[in-house]
């Protein structure tokens, strides 16, 4: 269903990537967003897992270092046919952990040490199994194509609003210049709304991917209850901009601010987790 979920939303944000350039008349500006905002992602696409893992001075560890996580996921690896990742811990207190790489044979898992500490062996496996899941379904390419389009769309809006302000745009009822400066104010908030909506429905299918490779899905669940619990009381040293990364959301958000992150509501992804051990998944 959150598969289904990715595509209406990916397909929704082409679409109105289309609206809005055929608003603006002409190929060549179309073109020129598009390929500005492959370039921007082609770089974070490829070196995005270096950049996350320098950026909270993650350090590499070898089986012989850190046996038990080490022998964690291999076994996750081996239920999710999944090729052995690079292995970090995180050098904080603030309980997390994320997933990164461009596809299952250049990616890497982090987690916090404070995740290690807090969580059991049970609810560590349903951590890792969500983040082997991230990997299993190329979360960072689906995320770097969604990025891609909605660059695209802002880039063309501030094409539109700089030609207003320099009187680029005519009056003639062709151009339809209300519509368009209309459309370059609402299209980038609607582009960065369907990002966020398809990040939620990826975190979904991550929690579900943990579940099954985990065994239990109230492992996950279990850990889930903890890591948000914690997230609220210690301080996580971090830039906002890498909250998608995390499988809880270290930089809580209240209020209607909630409706702005890239995770679900951590009470209905618990709820989901609960309802599938019930049903015996």
């Amino acid at each position: 269903m959150n598969t289904l979920k990715t595509a209406f939303f990916l397909t929704l944000l082409t679409g109105l990537f289309i609206v809005i350039g055929d608003l603006l008349g002409g190929r060549a500006g179309v073109i020129i967003a598009f390929i500005f905002a492959l370039g921007m992602n082609f770089f974070s696409y490829f070196f995005s897992d270096k950049i996350a893992l320098a950026m909270y001075r993650a350090k590499p560890v070898s089986q012989e270092e850190a046996p038990e996580l080490y022998a964690i996921v291999k076994t996750l690896c081996e239920r999710a046919n999944l090729p052995m990742p690079r292995i970090y811990i995180i050098p904080q207190a603030a309980p997390n952990a994320f997933a990164t790489g461009r596809d299952p044979k250049h990616a890497a898992v982090a987690v916090t040490q404070g995740a290690l500490e807090l969580l059991t062996r049970e609810e560590l496996m349903g951590v890792l199994g969500h983040e082997l899941g991230h990997i299993k379904h190329r979360d960072i390419l689906i995320s770097t194509i969604a990025s891609t389009i909605a660059g695209a769309i802002m880039f063309l809006a501030d094409m539109i609003r700089w030609a207003a302000i320099f009187g680029g745009l005519s009056g003639d009822d062709d151009e339809h210049p209300i519509i368009l400066i209309a459309m370059a104010i609402v299209a980038p908030f609607a582009a960065m709304l369907i990002q966020l909506a398809i990040s939620r429905a990826r975190e979904y299918e991550a929690d579900r991917a943990g579940a099954i490779y985990s065994g239990n899905p109230l492992y996950l669940a279990s850990a889930l209850e903890k890591l948000d619990a914690y997230a609220k009381q210690i301080p996580f040293r971090g830039n906002p901009a890498t909250e998608n990364l995390f499988i809880v959301n270290p930089f809580s958000a209240k209020g209607i601010m909630t409706l702005f992150s890239t995770h679900p509501p951590i009470e209905e992804r618990i709820r989901r987790l609960r309802e599938m051990a019930a049903n015996g998944i």
